[in-house]
C-alpha cells in the first residue's frame, strides 16, 4: 500500500503531459483494493477559455479522462504490464451519470474501486466528488495496447 504519490510519480505511470495531465496527485493506492487520488480545477486551465467564458464548467468528458488516468494508474500500480512500448488505453465506459457542475476553485476527488482484470482488461468503478458530492460516476474499462514507436 502506497500513501501517497507526487506529479512526478504519476508523470512515471502515464504518459500524459500538460495540459492534458487530469491527476494531481495519488492520496492512496492499495492493490486490487481501490486508489484515491485529486485534481485541482483552476481557472488556468485552457478549456475554459471556451467551456463557458462568463460560466466557466469543467467539460464531462474530462472528469471521465481524469476518472480514466486515475484507474490507469491503479492497474500499473496492481500489476498491470505496461512496458516500454505500451500504454493502459480507455477502452469502454458505461453507466455514466454526472449529478453535479465541476468549478474552477474546486478539488475533485478521484476514487477508483477494483472490480476485476482479465488477460490485460480491466473492470474499474469510477467516482468523482466535490466536497463529498458526487459529480460524476462511471464503470471504466481499460486494456493494455503495445504501439510502435
Amino acid at each position: 500500500m502506497i500513501q501517497m504519490m507526487q506529479i512526478k510519480e504519476i508523470m512515471n505511470k502515464i504518459p500524459h503531459r500538460y495540459p492534458f495531465i487530469l491527476v494531481d496527485r495519488v492520496l492512496h493506492v492499495e492493490k486490487f483494493v481501490n486508489l484515491s487520488a485529486i485534481k485541482n480545477v483552476s481557472i488556468n486551465e485552457p478549456y475554459f477559455s471556451g467551456h463557458f467564458p462568463d460560466n466557466p464548467v469543467m467539460p464531462g468528458v474530462l472528469i471521465l479522462e481524469s476518472l480514466a488516468q486515475a484507474s490507469s494508474i491503479f492497474a500499473q500500480f496492481s500489476g498491470a504490464n505496461v512496458g516500454e512500448n505500451a500504454i493502459q488505453v480507455f477502452a469502454a465506459i458505461d453507466n455514466v451519470r454526472f449529478k453535479r457542475i465541476v468549478v474552477p476553485g474546486d478539488q475533485l476527488k478521484l476514487q477508483i474501486e477494483y472490480i476485476k482484470h482479465k488477460k490485460g482488461i480491466w473492470k474499474i468503478k469510477g467516482t468523482a466528488l466535490v466536497e463529498d458530492e458526487i459529480a460524476c460516476s462511471a464503470d471504466l474499462t481499460s486494456a493494455t495496447r503495445e504501439f510502435s514507436g
